[in-house]
């Protein structure tokens, strides 16, 4: 999941440093994601994954590292398979 996070984040992240330059607990808000490539992301992680972002987390710390991003997709995938 990680890789594909990455690859994403290259594309839809608009870094300007390289996405493999950055550990996974690394904030990408300091590392320069703004709220505009942020939800560009999210659209993008939606499309990939096959999934909606819930409204509790379209937050700035669900999409603060690539760890957290993790997380939050693992979240509604497991709520998924749950409903």
């Amino acid at each position: 999941m990680n890789s594909t996070i990455r690859e994403l984040l290259s594309k839809h992240g608009g870094l300007p440093i390289a996405v493999d330059k950055l550990a996974d607990a690394d904030d990408l808000y300091e590392a320069g994601l703004s709220s505009f490539a942020s939800v560009q992301l999210m659209l993008a992680l939606e499309e990939e994954f096959d999934v909606e972002f819930p409204e509790n987390l379209l937050n700035r710390k669900s999409f603060s590292s690539i760890a957290s991003i993790a997380d939050a997709l693992s979240q509604i995938t497991e709520d998924r398979q749950v409903a």
